[in-house]
């Protein structure tokens, strides 16, 4: 997905990047980029675009990294494996699932034709366990949606 790419070349990280890693690029960028630090109103206000895009990215990139994935896998497999999925959104290759159980995720790059055979399964959750859960990368925007 072009969001996880420009995000990354943002910050500078390949996608293996540890969460120390993320915290320590994010801290040393907005170190640089601070609105405080700059004098001019102009510069300051790119500096405000700027940390507020470093700031998106950093907590998106974190909500994908691979430590955050492991530490929420037992709840992520108990969602995906036992509650039904309420609704769901496909927009620009992300597909966006809620889940019964309250929880919702959002799925980077399904192509449209994984989308168009899961409107058109006999099953659709059985389909997405199998085809979509597992296979592409996700992450949770129940949180993000409670902490706003």
């Amino acid at each position: 997905m072009k969001k996880i790419v420009d995000y990354r070349k943002l910050m500078g990280v390949t996608k293996d990047a540890t969460l120390q890693e993320l915290k320590t690029v994010y801290r040393s960028l907005m170190k640089t980029w601070h609105p405080d630090r700059f004098q001019d109103e102009a510069e300051k206000l790119e500096a405000e675009d700027k940390s507020k895009t470093m700031i998106e990215a950093y907590h998106f990139l974190v909500s994908i990294a691979p430590e955050t994935l492991a530490q929420t896998f037992a709840d992520y497999t108990l969602t995906t494996t036992t509650a039904g999925i309420e609704d769901f959104d496909y927009q620009r290759q992300v597909f966006t699932v809620n889940f019964t159980d309250g929880n919702t995720y959002e799925y980077f790059d399904v192509p449209k034709a994984v989308y168009i055979k899961f409107i058109n399964a006999d099953s659709p959750g059985r389909f997405a366990r199998r085809h979509i859960f597992s296979n592409y990368v996700y992450r949770s925007t129940s949180r993000l949606v409670a902490t706003s």
